[in-house]
């Protein structure tokens, strides 16, 4: 029966095995199992996926052993499937054996699988039309980040629910519709013989939960699970460093800047130990780096010197760059840039970061820089699930793709976001990890999949004649960034070098916040935002520390 069943499973699909990835921590995109077994042989799938498994489960306790060490887990027996322990690389066998959703059948709207949240999947997500295709997201949170408000959030300028929008209301298909789903998961492998995702429930970290695994089949994949932050490799940063990524990152960060506050007040402490807690160190001069410092600044100028008058001498912010701060903009607006901020005593340091410890970092020159909050934000790469798929890459190492976002090596795979790339031979260069990139090709890739839906391609391995009209093209619409201090930054050329409309100043500024605000997805965000702007204008940033 097993030879069967191999069978019918190699007719059923063609092309070949995409990498093999396993979760290690609560985010997509880290922890990774090396590319030592090919994929694992398709045997069986549970019919549908409905929660009539849920009141049959039985609880087991079992000692887990696996790479992340042993511990007693109380798992879940599925019907028709064996309990699967989390930890170490899945065999064949055990993956054979996951629930989950099987292929569709004929008759039945094809399946689109999209992994990811951020900016391209919730932009494919919100356009693709659900009369044609039945739509599964997986993604380890449940929720799109408005990232150019982000920073705000860090000081209490905004709200942290107000930059954040859930995935059930962008798509709401994924709620209501019988077909369509969102899974709270990560990816840990894609099978593109079989055309199925392999995945793995997530939590909070640090909150004890049950892990699932589960497969997905799919007649058509979008990869959207972004990038992850680049650290050069270099030592302590993902240990001592903050990133600011997610809202995860900006409450984390906030907790800590409120807490050396007020730690510092506390009788006893020195005085060289109150210059360490409240020197705020920024790494990396692009539009976040710049823009979370001065955030920061207009924090410590209006609400710290009014709120924390014993300590307001002591804080200070500095920022640090190898190269020049925001060197994607005009030579004019890096100026002006560099000499307001240096104006509301941000201090900028041209440097290179050798090592990161628990309060100091080592500059290249062997110089040491003590902090109390440290901010990482030098760029993004790829990620280690990216890393790990067996698939041609684009110069950086993304995912090769096509001028249509097609992942030309395996059928029926496309690629979007801070993920992909164009491969060399397309003649594209690699487009910036922008919201604005990302964006566009979720644009792009609904209306693709609207024209290969109404030639009868949904379905798996039935594109492969179809017309798919104009390729994606992109024009850059320009570059924003505020400095703080009700002033910001308008860049309006299309390309670096080329000439177009520069602005700075308050009009920027005006122009700055405008524009992000009709740019924020729900009527009930943007409400949420022209709020939390007024109230602190009126009443100054919350301080509160909660958790």
């Amino acid at each position: 029966m097993a030879l069967v069943r191999a069978a019918r499973s190699s007719l059923r699909r063609s092309g070949g095995a995409i990498g093999n990835y396993a979760s290690e921590r609560n985010i997509f995109c880290e922890g990774i199992s090396p590319l030592r077994h090919p994929a694992p042989v398709f045997e069986k799938a549970v019919t549908g996926f409905n929660s009539s498994y849920i009141p049959r489960t039985q609880m087991i306790s079992q000692l887990s052993f696996g790479n992340r060490g042993m511990k007693f887990t109380p798992q879940y027996q599925f019907p028709h499937a064996e309990a699967q322990t989390v930890g170490g690389s899945d065999s064949k066998n055990e993956r054979s054996s996951y629930p989950g959703l099987e292929a569709t059948k004929q008759g039945e709207k094809p399946r689109v699988v999209v992994l990811g949240s951020g900016w391209a999947a919730c932009r494919f997500l919100k356009g693709i039309d659900t009369t044609m295709y039945d739509v599964v997201c997986i993604a380890p949170r449940n929720h799109m980040v408005f990232t150019p408000l982000l920073a705000s959030t860090c000081v209490g300028t905004l709200e942290f629910r107000s930059v954040a929008e859930p995935v059930t209301q962008i798509q709401k298909s994924l709620a209501k519709d019988p077909n369509s789903y969102f899974f709270l998961a990560s990816c840990t492998g894609v099978d593109a013989d079989k055309h199925e995702v392999y995945c793995e429930t997530v939590g909070d970290r640090g909150v004890s939960h049950e892990h699932y695994r589960f497969k997905v089949a799919y007649d058509k994949l979008v990869i959207a699970s972004g990038a992850e932050p680049l650290t050069f490799g270099i030592k302590g940063v993902e240990e001592h460093a903050f990133f600011l990524r997610e809202v995860q990152n900006a409450q984390e960060i906030r907790k800590k800047l409120l807490m050396n506050l007020m730690v510092s007040e506390t009788p006893g402490i020195s005085e060289e130990e109150k210059e360490r807690l409240l020197h705020c160190v920024v790494i990396g001069g692009g539009p976040t780096g710049v823009e979370f410092s001065g955030e920061l600044s207009d924090f410590i100028m209006r609400d710290v010197r009014e709120r924390y008058a014993h300590v307001k001498n002591y804080i200070h912010v500095t920022l640090i760059e190898a190269n020049e701060i925001l060197s994607s903009f005009d030579v004019g607006l890096r100026e002006y840039a560099t000499k307001h901020l240096t104006k509301v005593g941000v201090r900028l340091v041209h440097g290179v970061v050798k090592e990161v410890h628990p309060d100091k970092i080592v500059l290249s020159d062997g110089s040491d820089v003590p902090y109390g909050l440290l901010v990482w934000s030098t760029g993004v790469g790829p990620s280690k699930f990216i890393k790990s798929l067996d698939i041609p890459k684009s110069p950086g190492g993304r995912i090769g793709i096509d001028e249509w976002l097609r992942v030309p090596s395996v059928e029926d795979v496309f690629a979007i976001g801070d993920c992909a790339g164009f491969l060399e031979q397309t003649g594209k260069p690699v487009l910036p990890a922008l919201a604005q990139v990302a964006e566009r090709q979720g644009k792009y890739l609904v209306k693709l999949f609207t024209d290969i839906g109404k030639q009868n391609g949904g379905k798996a391995l039935s594109a492969k004649d179809i017309t798919l009209g104009d390729p994606f093209v992109y024009k850059h619409l320009g570059s924003m960034a505020t400095v703080g201090r009700y002033k910001a930054l308008v860049d309006l050329r299309q390309a670096k070098g080329e000439k177009g409309v520069s602005l700075a100043g308050f009009t920027s500024w005006f122009i700055w916040r405008s524009a992000y605000l009709t740019r924020v997805i729900s009527w009930r965000n943007r409400f949420y935002v022209a709020m939390n702007w007024g109230t602190t204008l009126i009443f100054g940033r919350d301080n509160t520390k909660i958790g």
